[in-house]
């Protein structure tokens, strides 16, 4: 069986390795628009930030080290932490120095946990690929082989009446020959007829 090959578009494929690029470059975009608005040197919203950014740290601990610990929860947890602590810094900087060193080393560790999880979502892709096909071929396989046996079936049972056909026929022809003596045909071991049928051949 034939599967439609759907080709994704180079946007959907480019659109996950892009996003830990994107991510920190938003907020580094929106922290300095903040630092820009009042945020640079000012103590309250450092305070602030560093205590968002406390509070997000301390909810992925407890996500990571907690019996029924959600992975998932407790990245986002951390991201969210790094995010807010990258955004605190540059709204506070008067400069582009600290938050532009902040971004690049932001950016470096999102693409290296990213990294981890594209390698186990490609493996998974992968086996799961392999399985598909493995079962696709398994069950062509059986379709192939009863395919095979079904033709030969349809094959001897057309063989076999035809094979009727004509001994019916050459019988039939037979007998209807002068001089027909199916004893002298059993003396040379050639089958016997019923002797119904040869009475009624006989006849004929």
């Amino acid at each position: 069986m034939n599967e439609p090959i759907v080709a994704r578009h180079w946007l959907a494929i480019a659109a996950p390795k892009a996003a830990p690029a994107i991510a920190t470059t938003t907020v580094l975009a929106l922290a300095r628009i903040w630092n820009a608005n009042g945020a640079e040197h000012s103590v309250g919203n450092a305070v602030l930030m560093t205590a968002l950014s406390l509070a997000a740290a301390a909810a992925g601990a407890c996500a990571s080290v907690g019996r029924a610990g959600d992975p998932v929860l407790a990245g986002t947890a951390f991201a969210a932490s790094g995010g807010l602590a990258l955004a605190g810094v540059a709204g506070y900087a008067d400069g582009w120095s600290l938050p532009l060193l902040l971004w690049a080393l932001a950016t470096a560790v999102a693409y290296g946990l990213a990294a981890r999880y594209w390698r186990t979502d490609r493996r998974e892709r992968v086996a799961h690929e392999r399985h598909v096909s493995d079962r696709r071929e398994e069950r062509a396989h059986i379709e192939r082989v009863e395919t095979i046996r079904g033709t030969t079936q349809i094959e001897v049972a057309r063989t076999g009446a035809a094979y009727a056909e004509q001994l019916a026929q050459a019988l039939v022809t037979r007998a209807a020959l002068p001089g027909f003596d199916p004893t002298a045909l059993e003396a040379a071991g050639l089958p016997e007829l019923p002797a119904a049928q040869g009475e009624r051949l006989g006849s004929t």
